[in-house]
């Protein structure tokens, strides 16, 4: 049943027509200056109700040390997210190829890839799209339950909801190339975790 998700060797007949490396210094860069953008983005829409009128919950009361410990809490928060974020990844490849996956983090992003294998537009699909639907739908009911509970927390949870959305900029790329440039559920794609091959039957 799996292999259906995959193939071991390129078939005859295909040819390499994109090729992505998140690794190369101006990719890097721009993804890196997109995701500064996205996270501004979400800090200043998380500033919309404030400008409204609206006043942030304080059903908690802070000193000064619990503040610190919330914050370097949501720090550590941030790391396990990073971390979290690739295992999605790699369990939705696991789940539909069973097959050896490989993790590392570079100057420019952490990753997941299946090196070994090329597979189908909807496996490349899911696993890409898996972190990005996952957390988003966790982290933005949690920053609407924050505002209610406490300024500082609100705006910890903004942060973390802006380096998620903005960390996923490299996935929402291939994932636009895959429902536009690619989109013959025939195309195939080797995942090495920071580069992308795309392949497609010749006409």
């Amino acid at each position: 049943m799996k292999e259906q998700n995959f193939c071991r060797e390129l078939p005859a007949g295909y040819t390499q027509v994109y090729y992505l490396n998140c690794k190369k210094f101006t990719v890097g860069l721009i993804f890196t200056l997109i995701s500064f953008a996205v996270l501004a983005v979400v800090l200043a829409l998380s500033a919309v109700p404030l400008l409204l009128g609206a006043q942030p919950g304080r059903r908690m009361e802070l000193d000064g040390l619990q503040s610190l410990g919330i914050t370097y809490g949501f720090m550590a928060l941030m790391l396990v997210y990073i971390v979290l974020h690739e295992l999605v990844h790699g369990a939705v490849y696991k789940a539909l190829t069973g097959e050896k996956l490989t993790f590392g983090i570079s100057w420019s992003c952490a990753f997941c890839g299946v090196p070994n294998i090329y597979t189908t537009r909807r496996t490349c699909l899911l696993s890409v799209a898996a972190p990005l639907v996952v957390f988003t739908l966790i982290m933005v009911p949690a920053q609407i339950a924050l505002f209610f509970v406490h300024p500082l927390m609100y705006w910890m949870m903004a942060m973390i909801l802006g380096i998620h959305l903005g960390g996923c900029c490299g996935d929402c790329f291939l994932l636009l190339l895959l429902f536009t440039r690619f989109k013959d559920p025939r195309t195939l794609v080797r995942d090495t975790g920071p580069e992308q091959y795309i392949y497609i039957p010749n006409p």
